[in-house]
């Protein structure tokens, strides 16, 4: 019995210029939410928290950032390897296998205050000279903190304006 979603391999590859034009590569013109997430491991403590958080413990956080723009010309809102490029070299130097209490601003290392200082560093590489021609209108849409598995705080960019 044969299926419209039979397996099969394709007949011919699909090639730029013959079968696709370059034009057709950007199918709409519209602004697009992208996501990509990274772990962390980190060691905090909280001040004036009467609680266990109080004492100096560790967590594998999560974070999601969201990055909305609209697709170039091959129809990318923006490479999620440049997303990662910016995660390793400007964010994740402070936070994985450190002391956040040291690492960051000074602040109390609460998943609410550090979701804010994970979109503002996002945000700034974004508009850098590195990466704001390369992508039309890519900006941080929000941030979630995931501290456990069950529990996140969540920054977006229209509370971060307001």
């Amino acid at each position: 019995m044969s299926g419209f979603f039979d397996f099969r391999i394709v007949d011919r590859l699909q090639t730029l210029g013959k079968e696709i034009q370059k034009e057709q590569l950007r199918y709409h013109r519209k602004r697009v939410l992208v996501s990509k997430e990274f772990t962390f491991d980190a060691a905090h403590h909280l001040h004036a928290y009467e609680g266990k958080c109080k004492n100096l413990h560790g967590h594998t956080y999560k974070v999601v950032f969201g990055i909305s723009g609209y697709p170039n010309e091959i129809g990318i809102v923006i490479d999620f390897a440049d997303i990662k490029e910016i995660w390793k070299r400007h964010i994740e130097v402070y936070l994985d296998h450190r002391y956040l209490n040291e690492m960051l601003p000074p602040m109390n290392t609460t998943a609410e205050n550090m979701v804010v200082w994970l979109f503002e560093q996002m945000e700034a590489q974004l508009s850098s000279e590195a990466y704001r021609d390369r992508y039309d209108g890519a900006r941080v849409e929000f941030v979630r903190l995931y501290e456990t598995p069950t529990s996140y705080a969540e920054v977006r960019r229209e509370w971060m304006y307001e």
